[in-house]
């Protein structure tokens, strides 16, 4: 009898972002195609919020308190980037202002999208099955 592989699990701590006018702010990694949620992976130590705000200074040039983050839940879906591999996400929501945002390490692309928008482009399936529909409920 062959026992079923264990998922593959990455946990990361991700943003729902708006800006208070119906968009919601989608990022594209260097190197890949679809538009997911910002966020990213926790160092040791951190806890899920803390790690939210270091990335989003890193990645968007952002500064946002642990405290600022509204946490909406753990989310899990099949990972955008890792073939093989499931995605494990402690989102929280943070509204920002567009004019401060910028892409920066390894984020290509940011955009400010609204949801017809973000319909016509490649869409990480955590966002597509649980960030978006939280994002314009």
């Amino acid at each position: 009898m062959t026992v079923p592989a264990q998922p593959r699990i990455v946990y990361v701590s991700a943003a729902v972002v708006t800006d208070g006018s119906g968009r919601t702010l989608l990022v594209r990694k260097r190197g890949t195609e679809r538009f997911m949620a910002p966020g990213g992976k926790p160092e040791p130590g951190e806890t899920a919020a803390q790690a939210l705000a270091r990335e989003l200074h890193e990645e968007l040039g952002v500064e946002v308190a642990a405290s600022d983050l509204d946490y909406l839940g753990r989310f899990e879906s099949e990972a955008a980037n890792e073939p093989g591999f499931r995605v494990v996400a402690e989102a929280f929501a943070v509204r920002l202002d567009p004019s401060g945002v910028e892409a920066a390490a390894e984020i290509a692309e940011a955009r400010w999208l609204t949801a017809d928008e973000a319909a016509q482009l490649p869409l990480a399936p955590l966002s597509t099955e649980h960030l978006l529909p939280l994002a314009w409920r």
